[in-house]
């Protein structure tokens, strides 16, 4: 009898805290699923008690807007590449400026929508006129609104980052967190291993793979876009960039992205250089814990086929924004200032009585 007490109290001394830690993982994902639910029922009230304000005077589809305001920015925000502090001057300005923010959130940060989601997304952006003027953004690549025959497609614009520095800052982003939320567990969280330790070990989180991420964002929703180390996707990202963007900053040189975009797009920008520079800085976020790698670290990572394509894409990202500004400001007395109006209409024919 004591032999069977002793043999159930040792079983029970190894199953309780395994079955303890089961019950506490199922508490947490109830929580979490519950959250998820609150979240999503608070948005869809908020995006009732919107439209309801703009259709107090009458139906939806009687909604007219201005060619001014008929417009849709998309920040298609690659992560770490200071997109929420950019984002977050967006919120300060919307309600001053008049114009609506929206934040387009996919099941676990996917960046790739299934097809069915691209329809019903370019139908929302396109057709939502009470979120005109709009400001849509998230961590979603380029999507095509012509090849869904849309005939006024939105305005895209972008920022990306130092290939290496945007790994090395989420590296240590899932470990740590920032300055934004600190509360938040992350996903890494625990893990003291530093970047440059990661790279000597060949550890997953800052294989060259991982830096193959600013181009399949610009390149978009073709599977050839997420073929790590596709020269295809390469260029395809160039001519995106080129072509289907209004404007690409680079992190390094943020304020000059925002005051190019406030001279260009005042309708949502105004007062965005003046913020930046002199407001509270509440939208500026500092990933913490974050330590510089080695110079030995770098060269390893420089000698990967995958950071040469993901650097080439940058410095080529780089030197266009550096043309568009070079014929938008003047520097004097080390301050840039945007240049007045450089053209003007003359020889109009025929002549008016």
């Amino acid at each position: 009898m004591e032999l069977s007490i002793l043999f159930f109290s040792v079983l029970l001394d190894a199953i309780l805290p395994k079955y303890l830690h089961i019950k506490q993982i199922e508490e947490r994902v109830e929580i979490l699923y519950f959250s998820a639910l609150t979240e999503r029922a608070i948005a869809r009230h908020e995006v009732r008690e919107i439209e309801q304000r703009h259709t107090v005077d009458g139906p939806r589809q009687d909604v007219t807007l201005d060619e001014e305001d008929d417009v849709v920015i998309i920040y298609n925000r690659v992560p770490k590449t200071a997109s929420t502090s950019f984002t977050n001057i967006a919120y300060d300005l919307c309600a001053k400026n008049k114009y609506h923010v929206l934040h387009i959130n996919t099941t676990k940060n996917n960046p790739v929508m299934s097809l069915q989601d691209q329809v019903r997304f370019v139908k929302n952006v396109t057709s939502w006129k009470e979120m005109k003027p709009g400001f849509y953004h998230g961590h979603v690549s380029y999507l095509d609104f012509a090849k869904f025959g849309v005939k006024k497609k939105p305005i895209y614009i972008n920022v990306i980052r130092d290939p290496i520095e945007r790994l090395v800052s989420y590296y240590y982003f899932l470990r740590f967190g920032d300055d934004y939320r600190p509360g938040l567990r992350r996903r890494k969280q625990g893990d003291k291993k530093t970047f440059d330790e990661c790279v000597a070990a060949g550890g997953s989180d800052c294989a060259p793979e991982k830096l193959w991420l600013q181009i399949p964002f610009f390149c978009g929703h073709s599977s050839e876009c997420w073929n790590v180390g596709s020269r295809w996707a390469l260029e395809q990202a160039k001519y995106n960039l080129i072509n289907e963007y209004f404007l690409v900053g680079v992190t390094e040189e943020l304020e000059d992205f925002i005051m190019l975009l406030e001279a260009a797009l005042p309708r949502f920008f105004r007062g965005a250089t003046e913020l930046y520079r002199t407001g509270k800085k509440s939208h500026l976020r500092k990933t913490t814990e974050k330590k510089l790698p080695t110079k030995e670290t770098i060269a390893k990572l420089q000698q990967s086929e995958i950071w040469k394509m993901e650097n080439e894409f940058y410095e080529f990202a780089l030197e266009q924004f550096q043309f568009v500004r070079a014929h938008a400001v003047r520097e004097k007395d080390g301050e840039l200032y945007i240049l007045a109006q450089n053209f003007f209409y003359e020889k109009i024919y025929p002549k008016s009585n």
